[in-house]
């Protein structure tokens, strides 16, 4: 079937997580200036999101891949929120399962509330050992906690000031919190690509995150997700993170995976997601400075853009 729905697209923010998997050698550097200088160029541009990670500690062993360069996304989006004025505020993703889930709604409501309703929730079951360790949680047990945050989440981020969820973990009730989220419930985005995963975000979320999945792989994931949702109702958003793009010819070595050339050719090729079932991807622009990032997030929109 095809997609006729025009395709959102987003952007992971860099600079915020820094690992050696995709940051480019500038970013080092970066400084908060010119982090707001992106956020800013991409709500001009009509990104549909801006997305900040999640790791709270990041063990010796890990750092030379990982870096132990990660912003805590509360704070980074409530900062450019304050800076932006339309463009959504994603957590890609938050690993919900190292709090409880009453400080969790508490700190994303609030950034909900005091952003005018931009959040989206994204969430995922983590993958770093020694952070559950530290902060006291069964590494084992991530995916039930997870599973079992999504459902008192749900119950948290909507209309009621008292929520109330009883569960194997969490049983809380009779407890208020306010401000409540602006939005009349926050969507909850789930991250990753294994078949719990997939699982996961098909009945207990309200969109879905891949970690990466190559092209080829996405249509029997999406078959997937719409089998397992074959009896609910709802909207349900499908992600897919985009290949490096580059808009141009570039004068430099951008990397063999990367998609470069004119507005009408990178489109085509990206068009190419909206016919699996796509209706957002994340894009990923190769650049040597801020100042080529920032350009290159205003060519996606103002050339790219309006051929999805």
């Amino acid at each position: 079937m095809k997609h006729t729905k025009r395709m959102e697209y987003g952007i992971q923010l860099p600079i915020q997580s820094q690992s050696t998997l995709y940051t480019e050698p500038w970013e080092t550097a970066a400084t908060p200036a010119d982090l707001l200088a992106i956020a800013r160029a991409a709500d001009r541009a009509g990104f549909a999101y801006i997305a900040g990670c999640d790791h709270v500690a990041i063990p010796r062993r890990l750092a030379p891949a990982m870096s132990t360069v990660w912003y805590d996304p509360v704070a980074t989006l409530a900062y450019l929120a304050s800076a932006t004025e339309r463009v959504r505020l994603l957590s890609h993703v938050a690993v919900v399962g190292l709090r409880h889930p009453l400080l969790t709604a508490k700190q994303y409501a609030t950034l909900d509330h005091l952003s005018g309703g931009r959040l989206i929730l994204g969430v995922g079951a983590g993958h770093v050992q020694e952070e559950f360790e530290a902060l006291g949680f069964d590494f084992r047990q991530r995916g039930a906690v997870l599973d079992e945050c999504l459902d008192a989440l749900r119950a948290c981020l909507g209309p009621e000031e008292f929520p109330e969820h009883h569960g194997k973990l969490y049983d809380f009730e009779g407890l208020g919190q306010r401000p409540r989220p602006a939005q009349p419930h926050v969507p909850l985005w789930v991250g990753g690509s294994s078949p719990a995963a997939v699982r996961r975000a098909a009945l207990k979320g309200d969109g879905w995150l891949p970690q990466g999945d190559p092209r080829d792989r996405l249509p029997a994931q999406i078959a997937r997700i719409r089998e397992l949702r074959q009896d609910r109702r709802g909207p349900f958003t499908i992600g897919a993170i985009a290949e490096p793009l580059y808009v141009g010819r570039p004068a430099w070595e951008v990397g063999r995976r990367t998609l470069t050339g004119g507005p009408e050719q990178l489109a085509a090729s990206l068009r190419a997601y909206g016919e699996m079932g796509v209706d957002q991807i994340q894009v990923r622009f190769r650049s040597r400075g801020s100042d080529e990032l920032t350009d290159q997030i205003a060519a996606f929109g103002t050339d790219v853009a309006p051929h999805l």
